[in-house]
């Protein structure tokens, strides 16, 4: 069984991306490269083609990726501002819109017992999200972020 989540083992990989279309599409710029340079003059139009595809196809997985982390970002900081408004004292939710996203995305690891506190001191030191992540004592898991 997979420890209980925490500050040091939370970030995650997903391993279709991470380990195997960003190594393919390394693997295929770097080839391109080569061969380009070893055909050289031949093919070169078609080779220096090779290249910029390559390029192309990095940039358009990391169009792909952030596409994706941003869609959860959005949907995290409306869970969030909502277990907010349920959990804090009337006197700060008029505070909610001040916490940044990165703030409010590091506090949903936080448990609901010690996020109000933990909010408030985000938002009057202006803690930055790994300050937060640091300061949880229970940690909430997030076994869906991809």
């Amino acid at each position: 069984m997979a420890a209980p989540q925490n500050f040091k083992n939370h970030a995650r990989f997903y391993p279709l991306f991470h380990f195997i279309i960003l190594p393919l599409l390394l693997l295929n710029l770097v080839f391109s490269i080569y061969i380009t340079i070893h055909r050289w003059p031949a093919y070169q139009h078609t080779n220096l083609w090779w290249i910029v595809m390559s390029i192309v196809f990095f940039l358009i997985a990391g169009a792909a990726r952030g596409s994706s982390l941003k869609a959860q970002d959005r949907i995290i900081r409306l869970e969030e501002r909502l277990r907010l408004q349920a959990l804090l004292p009337p006197a700060d939710r008029a505070h909610i819109d001040e916490l940044t996203v990165p703030q409010l995305i590091a506090l949903r690891f936080a448990s609901d017992a010690e996020l109000p506190d933990l909010a408030h001191r985000a938002l009057t030191k202006n803690m930055d999200p790994k300050a937060i992540k640091q300061a949880i004592v229970n940690w909430r898991p997030d076994h869906h972020r991809i």
